[in-house]
């Protein structure tokens, strides 16, 4: 059997959710191809969304028209917004989900989404055409081969295989080939990449035991509730009505300890078994006991898995161990005493694809028309997965010719630069410095993270999607909207005159200094103790200026707010990004044989030669390549 399409999308997990619905939404007519239509966009570890800076890249995905958070927000179970004691520009936003309508909600959302066909089968073969005459990749990717032998072609393949790439999982030294529990792993498609010179290595993911409500003493735990502010990822506002439900915090203590260490002989991450990268920021329960021997206790976090179902997920309990020895430790708990089980931990080993072989588009530099997505380019996490799969997949429909009226749309790509979104900084990582461990994504890893604001990613993407035509008009419009909403509010704080005794009782009241002459209403937002929330209470008019006709009244002031009082922090940082543009703007890529260029260190020439970068800036990222390597290279350019 032979099909045809513009793009095909392997994979259907967050990445390739994203990238279908992406692509097909552009106007490629879009194959997603999944080995299980009941598990679309499974949350194979913990069901959760968002977090530290992940948060911003579902607020970014949404902006963009992309899926994720309105998936999130009609099946979340508890909401939170993360270091609301800091400032800004580190809030991240987190969502409890219930996993099984978070499934059912992504399929719906495929089903409905025109230009997007489903064909459940599993790839097999990535079928490969040479390209004659070829500069660059000397091959092309036209199609795939399944393993029931039907082919698929396409002008651009996209592949979002998470771990399932000749996947094995471990629980103590029994080993069982899968791409996750009770499903199979898909053996031969990474060979059939490799053979055209693509870099394939291994790395190692875990999850931890899945426990029954029922026998847990919750009268011992911590509740932990969600924010009373109904706050929401998408900036659609069309969120569900699931019940809210608690999250549980509980420590360890010595006596489990003593339990794991006595089946450390077993780990297969100690027993030399497993021999990949693990993830650093995301260690199992044994690796913190070997890496912080001398901690008596660590917390672990029980999150519901859903409103209807018994099943919970300890988080912080990530193993690998015997099951025997997982289940006994965790009795030691006073909580889980009569603890029951459904599954334990377990760790899985998979491949992924060298991310320095790719362009910025997420394209291959080796193989024409072959684009990757996440966990395949060495990242975790499903907020990470999905921000590759959103850009994957316009790229790989600007790629097939699909764009709208843009008839040179094939010469196009979308990128994302470090100071427009925290996915143009992930992309930015993987593609000029690669990884050695799975890769997450932190507020630290951006450097412009008061540009990159979990509040204002429509205002840096929305425009820009739809003029690509992902972003529909209902969203571009609400923008428009709220965009004209924000500047009324800054206008009349920065117009509005106050006067002392008008004002001075309500700030003394307020617990902020009174004033000894009039001022502009700004000057008293930008107060620590002032808001415009407070202020509305006592300024009348102000109140009349925040009271939207929508329902969206907090999102806006919360908006206008950080602007007027972080305004100096933002233009500071963009004159710094304004300035790094230029080099962005130097575009040197096929201009030098760095290996002729004597001028450089040797450790320089080696990586510029590997990784081939498109501008001075991304070389100037690169490890090993030092500000004096840039200047031989500016003067090189004649600059």
């Amino acid at each position: 059997m032979i099909l045809k399409y513009d793009v095909i999308v392997i994979g259907g997990g967050h990445a390739g959710c994203e990238a279908a619905c992406a692509s097909a939404n552009m106007g490629a007519k879009t194959c997603l191809v999944t080995m299980d239509m009941n598990k679309i966009a499974q949350m194979s570890c913990n069901p959760a969304i968002g977090g530290i800076a992940k948060g911003q890249i579902v607020r970014e995905i949404d902006a963009l028209g992309g899926q994720m958070g309105l998936v999130t927000d009609a099946t979340s179970i508890q909401f939170r917004m993360l270091n609301v004691g800091k400032g800004p520009a580190v809030w991240s936003p987190r969502a409890q989900c219930d996993r099984g309508k978070f499934i059912w909600e992504w399929r719906k959302r495929i089903d409905e989404t025109e230009n997007l066909d489903v064909w459940q089968d599993q790839a097999d073969e990535l079928i490969i055409e040479p390209i004659p005459g070829s500069h660059s990749a000397s091959v092309r990717a036209i199609g795939v081969r399944t393993i029931w032998g039907t082919e698929i072609y396409a002008n651009s393949i996209v592949v979002t295989a998470g771990t399932f790439l000749n996947g094995l999982m471990h629980i103590g030294r029994k080993m069982v080939a899968g791409g996750r529990i009770a499903e199979p792993a898909v053996p031969h498609f990474t060979e059939s990449i490799t053979q055209h010179g693509v870099v394939a290595a291994r790395m190692k993911t875990g999850t931890p035991v899945r426990i029954d409500k029922r026998s847990v003493h919750f009268g011992e735990l911590e509740e932990q509730p969600g924010e009373a502010r109904p706050y929401q990822f998408s900036y659609m506002n069309k969120g569900g009505a699931l019940k809210q439900l608690p999250c549980w915090t509980v420590n360890t203590n010595a006596e489990v300890h003593e339990i794991l260490k006595s089946g450390l002989a077993d780990s297969p991450l100690y027993n030399g078994q497993i021999q990949s990268i693990g993830p650093r920021y995301c260690p199992s329960i044994e690796t913190k006991l070997v890496t912080f021997p001398d901690r008596d206790k660590h917390p672990l976090f029980l999150e519901p898995e859903g409103e209807d179902t018994n099943e919970m997920y300890l988080n912080g309990f990530s193993s690998s161990l015997p099951m025997d020895v997982q289940i006994e430790a965790l009795k030691k708990i006073p909580a889980f005493r009569d603890i029951k089980v459904y599954r334990p931990g377990y760790a899985i080993e998979y491949d992924f694809f060298d991310p320095t072989q790719l362009n910025h588009s997420l394209e291959s530099k080796i193989v024409d028309g072959l684009f990757m997505a996440g966990q395949v380019n060495g990242t975790t996490g499903y907020e990470e997965a999905g921000g590759q799969g959103i850009l994957a997949g316009i790229n790989a429909a600007l790629k097939a010719g699909c764009a709208g009226s843009d008839t040179d749309s094939a010469n196009r790509q979308f990128i994302l630069h470090r100071d427009e979104a925290y996915i143009g900084v992930l992309i930015d990582d993987l593609v000029t410095k690669g990884v050695d461990e799975p890769y997450r994504m932190f507020t630290s890893r951006a450097e412009y993270r008061i540009l990159l604001r979990q509040d204002d990613a429509d205002a840096r993407l929305t425009e820009k999607a739809y003029q690509l035509g992902i972003a529909k008009k209902e969203r571009y419009d609400w923008w428009m909207e709220k965009k004209q909403a924000i500047e009324e509010i800054e206008s009349f704080c920065k117009n509005f005159a106050i006067k002392p005794r008008l004002i001075n009782s309500a700030l003394e009241a307020l617990g902020t200094t009174p004033l000894q002459f009039g001022c502009k209403l700004i000057d008293l937002v930008n107060r620590p103790q002032l808001n415009l929330k407070n202020l509305s209470e006592v300024i009348p008019s102000l109140k009349e200026v925040l009271n939207h006709p929508s329902n969206r009244q907090e999102e806006i002031a919360e908006a206008a707010e950080i602007r007027m009082k972080y305004k100096g922090y933002i233009d500071r940082e963009r004159l710094v990004a304004d300035k790094m543009h230029r080099l962005e703007n130097i575009r040197i890529k096929g201009k030098f044989n760095y290996e002729e260029l004597q001028g450089l260190s040797t450790e320089c020439r080696q990586k510029l030669q590997k990784i081939q970068p498109e501008t001075l800036a991304q070389a100037s990222r690169i490890p090993g390549v030092s500000p004096s390597d840039i200047n031989v290279l500016l003067v090189l350019m004649g600059r």
